[in-house]
């Protein structure tokens, strides 16, 4: 599944928020002319030329990794959700929705009985873990942590089947490391160096908050970090898990024994609930074989401590402060660079989401959610995927045979804006007022019933993978959907109306609709078919024009160095890449329809073409800390936000007709060596 940050929708909230203008004058008020830096050459950086003239007076918040107008989109969104919970706080329900909704806030908000309660919520499965005696009861634990939500040693979870869309399928995946990726264990670059050095210091605290003698934790913390860098030296790059086609391995779970010998899979198989089902996908066949081998030769005490580690890590943030200020010492300030935690209710919230987010959003669309903002939004698609038609079928390279497949597809894409038709019902996830781990805890173990419980039925295909107050977007291949949530129309302070067409295709069709629906024909999407299976659909000579098509944009992200010494992996944000630049093309092939583009006036002195622009680059308007870059440039599918910016935009010809971009600008691309895809 693709996902992609929005961090677009509510652009002109940044003038009402940070410049809080006269109410009477905002609409008045062009967003784009306002955030521009015309001191800065379009041609030679046109991130900064669009808007620096807000970002060098808004300095990131102690608290964010980044700031821009997405954060500010969110900060609205929390003050909703925030709305919400303190109202079923008040009525105090005794049933449903609402006596879920304000029975977690409430043991969220306990600070009393957190501080008191400090690590004994968790005593009952730390003891399970110390009464551990043999391998055999260590994997048996491992499986018995997983319905919980603790991933140790691996990873696993239910899903469209990629080869048979129509059936749920469990999958098994490599995992159970602390660091955020295997590069962390070995890339020697300075800023991933200091995270590395900083990670046994992060687990050895956690064991002496519990009580463990300092020497003794420092031992235990490197016996763990020896045994996850085993496990990382057998775990692929983030470019070698794009290929849907290597990382498919159909194995049935009687001769899982085979990729690990001394794991006894169907024992521990049931145990995590996987039943109804006699093969599963294997994606890293290579990192089972190496946990197999340290399932076999680590000392069981280091198992064992690295699953408490696990186990404490997971909870830390609803445990007592001095666990949740460890692990954001190290996850948010060491990796990310934040300096502060966010308000304890922001964070009550975001584990809100997690655990009952659709109960949520179903109060959260009744209250903020208007039915005119999905139709305009349908109508929207519509028009963006008549453009990807009329732009397919002019392409030089592709065979008719597979242009016709591809508009086939296009044609299947359903859309899903707003919210979804069919809720999914709560009613057994008990959730009360005690200990707040607890709760989320059942609800961990409610989400891991209700997965497991799919193995071997038909797909729901009506299901959404993100609340409606998700400030995001997807494109499922498996489903072949978009999904657009609610939240994602958030424009604070001004209704639609006020806004104009070239700003709304900029910043609205491009970055997310246009952007979306790409990803359909990407160099993942278009090797799923209609339905969603896994087959190959083009022709060989097809897809082998693609493939040099798109190694272009490979190569030139390849040579943008946002960071340092940091380079961009042109082939793991590929993908994005594709999507960013192919939804440009179209949002803007949609805008040329409209009566804004075709009569031409200007507004604040921009034409209708360089607001799209602009339009687009508001979307992006992020200022980013240099460790937030730095872990996205490992672990992330997605180019930093001034990359999707000036990254793209060079491939566009009307770019160069809109700012008179030259020869010697910095941006400029000859012809002959821009990307020719869409």
């Amino acid at each position: 599944m693709n996902r992609k940050f929005i961090g677009i929708l509510a652009a002109t909230a940044l003038v009402a928020a940070c410049n809080q203008p006269d109410p009477k004058n905002a609409v008045k008020e062009d967003v784009l002319r306002a955030h521009m830096d015309t001191t800065i050459k379009p041609g030679d950086d046109f991130f900064a030329y669009a808007n620096n003239g807000w970002m060098k007076n808004n300095p990131i918040p102690a608290d964010e990794t980044t700031w821009g107008v997405g954060e500010l989109v969110q900060r609205e969104l929390y003050e909703k959700l925030r709305k919400i919970n303190e109202e079923a706080l008040a009525k105090g329900e005794k049933t449903g929705t609402g006596q879920q909704i304000g029975d977690f806030w409430f043991s969220a908000m306990d600070t009393v009985a957190i501080e008191k309660n400090g690590i004994e919520p968790l005593r009952e499965e730390l003891n399970k873990i110390a009464a551990v005696k043999t391998r055999d009861e260590v994997m048996g634990q491992a499986a018995h942590m997983h319905t919980f939500g603790v991933g140790v040693f691996f990873d696993e979870g239910v899903s469209q089947d990629p080869k048979r869309s129509d059936i749920e399928a469990y999958n098994m995946q490599q995992g159970g490391l602390g660091m955020p990726n295997r590069d962390y264990y070995f890339n020697n670059d300075e800023r991933t160096a200091k995270v590395r050095a900083a990670y046994p210091g992060y687990i050895a605290s956690l064991f002496r908050l519990m009580g463990t003698e300092s020497k003794e934790a420092d031992k235990k913390a490197a016996a763990i970090i020896a045994l996850e860098t085993e496990l990382a030296k057998s775990s692929r790059k983030l470019a070698d898990l794009r290929d849907p086609y290597s990382n498919y391995h159909k194995i049935a779970i009687s001769r899982l024994g085979s990729l690990s010998p001394g794991i006894e899979w169907p024992k521990y198989l049931a145990v995590m609930g996987v039943r109804h089902v006699d093969s599963v996908i294997v994606g890293q066949p290579e990192f089972y074989s190496a946990l197999g081998r340290a399932m076999a030769t680590t000392d069981i005490q280091t198992l064992k401590d690295y699953m408490t580690f696990h186990l404490v890590a997971t909870f830390s943030g609803s445990l007592s402060k001095p666990y949740a200020d460890a692990t954001f010492d190290f996850y948010s300030k060491t990796i990310r660079g934040i300096q502060e935690q966010h308000p304890r209710w922001r964070r009550a919230l975001n584990a809100e989401e997690g655990a009952i987010g659709e109960a949520l959003g179903q109060l959260f669309v009744r209250e903020y959610f208007p039915v005119t903002a999905k139709a305009r939004y349908e109508v929207v698609v519509e028009n963006v995927r008549k453009a990807y038609v009329s732009r397919i079928e002019k392409l030089t390279w592709m065979s008719d045979s597979t242009k016709q497949k591809a508009i086939h597809k296009l044609a299947a894409i359903r859309k899903k804006v707003g919210f979804p038709d069919k809720w999914k019902d709560f009613s057994k996830l008990k959730i009360d007022r005690g200990p707040y781990v607890l709760n989320v805890m059942r609800a961990n173990q409610w989400w891991n019933n209700y997965q497991i419980s799919k193995l071997g039925q038909n797909v729901d295909r009506d299901e959404w993978d993100m609340t409606p107050q998700s400030y995001n977007a997807y494109y499922n291949e498996s489903n072949n959907e978009i999904v657009l949530p609610a939240a994602m129309m958030t424009v604070p302070g001004f209704k639609d109306a006020e806004l104009d067409d070239a700003l709304v295709y900029g910043y609205t069709s491009a970055s997310t609709v246009g952007h979306e629906i790409t990803h359909g024909f990407d160099d993942q999407g278009h090797k799923f078919d209609e339905h969603g299976n896994l087959c190959s659909w083009w022709s060989v000579a097809d897809t082998v024009q693609f493939m040099q098509r798109a190694d272009v944009l490979v190569q030139q992200f390849n040579r943008m160095m946002p960071l340092d010494t940091m380079h961009i992996n042109g082939s793991a944000t590929l993908g994005e890449n594709l999507a960013d630049l192919g939804g440009i093309l179209i949002g803007l092939d949609a805008f040329k329809k409209t009566d804004a583009y075709k009569k031409g006036e200007k507004i604040a002195g921009l034409t209708p073409l360089q607001r799209f622009f602009l339009g687009y680059s508001l979307g992006w308007l992020m200022a980013e800390r240099p460790e937030k870059i730095a872990n996205q440039l490992h672990t992330d599918v997605h180019s930093p936000a001034k990359y999707r910016v000036n990254g793209p935009f060079p491939n566009v010809p009307e770019f160069y007709e809109a700012f008179n971009i030259k020869p010697g600008d910095k941006m400029y691309l000859p012809e002959d060596q821009r990307v020719h895809l869409w």
